[in-house]
């Protein structure tokens, strides 16, 4: 057959060897239109006995890399000599007038291209396509085999064997069957573009002209002609109601039989949480001057441990957590409460001791004094951003938000022991009337 469209425009593509097919009955193609080209090839042989010799020969890793071209596929592959025959198979391809056709109706829906991205052959698209005259897909006789090897069957089985390969290409990808129709997948997608965007500024010109509001653009529009169409949003629906508390989340300890390597119990501890903390962004998200504020940091793997355990204080999941982050029962517990008393802050508190300015130390020392009941604080040891006092198990360490966070001493351990606050008169002094006279 000769070849029709644009031959030359769009360039080959050469895809690797695959590996040989597992299982003797496992089919070739998984994919409707990758069957529809087997179903092509096995309406068009003259000889079943040789297709089953060529699935015989794809099965077994006979087929070489494939090259794809416009109206053409070809590969070596090897038969009963040591050098490989060289197969080939052709398609017609498509004219120019059905291309257009086909490209009109792969750009009227958003959809098709987004099945194309997605390894998928739209079926509406090819049963429209054939309605319209456009041979998407090879039928019967569409597909003409050549072969270098002495056997004049139709087809042989080295160009069948090529057959069967093409169709577990065209099941990974569909725009090899738009390639072998004549279009490549960069040409495709470059003119699907162009349409899309003249389509979207004739539209913007033509309600320009008529004074009406512009129409919404289409899902897929490309975003230049979306926005200068100066389309008008809708507004924002109202808010959505705050649900009192979280929902329950799925039951699947006790469901089913738990596949290898899960964990029902985790997963379950897992819904649960995200749950919550949907629950509380929805919270923060409804609340007033929501939009005035930072999103909050990311947290990294120990704080979004130490989170988790603080939310879902079980001693199963306490244990858990210690042991998969490498850290000590005793450390975690106090990580925890911390995280409690004041978030990622409150838990950078406990773990990293920095030097705060000089001055800010000596103003909250100032402020120490003047705040104190007699005005005579007691005898403070500091060392960073820790005021020790003396004599006492209490500690007083100062946040980078600018709170002081209380501390107290159990078995030669510092523990949080409250809430922070910007004063350190006010924290001083409940610490100290929560430990036990001396």
């Amino acid at each position: 057959m000769t070849p029709r469209g644009r031959p030359g425009r769009t360039a080959a593509r050469t895809f690797e060897a695959l590996p040989p097919a597992k299982g003797s009955r496992a089919p070739f193609a998984e994919s409707w239109w990758g069957r529809a080209w087997l179903r092509s090839l096995e309406e068009s042989s003259l000889d079943s006995g040789r297709l089953s010799r060529g699935r015989t020969y794809a099965r077994g890793g006979a087929v070489g890399p494939v090259t794809v071209a416009p109206g053409s596929a070809t590969a070596p592959v090897h038969g009963s000599r040591r050098t490989p025959y060289r197969s080939k198979i052709t398609v017609e391809q498509l004219t120019d007038r059905q291309w257009d056709r086909l490209l009109d109706m792969i750009a009227e829906r958003a959809a098709n291209i987004a099945a194309l991205l997605d390894g998928e052959m739209p079926a509406g698209l090819a049963d429209d396509a054939a309605a319209a005259g456009v041979p998407l897909l090879p039928g019967p006789q569409d597909l003409d085999p050549e072969c270098s090897c002495p056997d004049w069957g139709y087809p042989c089985k080295h160009a069948a064997a090529l057959c069967y390969q093409v169709a577990r290409l065209l099941d990974r990808d569909p725009f090899v069957l738009l390639l072998l129709r004549g279009r490549g997948e960069r040409e495709l997608m470059d003119e699907l573009g162009r349409r899309n965007t003249s389509r979207a500024s004739a539209e913007a010109a033509a309600t320009a002209g008529t004074g009406t509001a512009a129409p919404s653009p289409r899902p897929g529009d490309p975003a230049r002609p979306a926005f200068a169409a100066h389309t008008a949003l809708p507004p924002l629906p109202d808010p959505p109601q705050l649900p009192e508390r979280t929902g329950r989340g799925p039951a699947l300890v006790d469901s089913a039989t738990p596949e290898p390597g899960l964990d029902p119990a985790a997963l379950e501890l897992l819904a649960a949480d995200a749950a919550t903390r949907a629950h509380h962004l929805l919270a923060a998200a409804l609340g007033a001057g929501h939009a005035d504020t930072t999103p909050p940091a990311s947290l990294t793997e120990w704080q979004d441990a130490v989170r988790l355990a603080a939310t879902h204080p079980t001693l199963d999941t306490f244990a858990r957590i210690a042991s998969n982050c490498g850290r000590t029962p005793g450390e975690l517990a106090a990580a925890t409460r911390a995280w409690r008393h004041g978030g990622a802050v409150s838990l950078d508190v406990l773990e990293n001791p920095w030097n705060p300015p000089a001055s800010r130390l000596e103003r909250a020392r100032e402020t120490l004094r003047a705040d104190w009941a007699d005005g005579r604080p007691p005898r403070l040891r500091s060392w960073r951003n820790r005021w020790t006092v003396e004599g006492r198990d209490a500690q007083l360490r100062l946040g980078h938000d600018g709170l002081w966070y209380p501390y107290t001493k159990d078995q030669g351990t510092w523990w949080p022991a409250g809430p922070p606050d910007a004063d350190p008169a006010v924290v001083l002094t409940a610490l100290l009337a929560a430990l036990p006279a001396d």
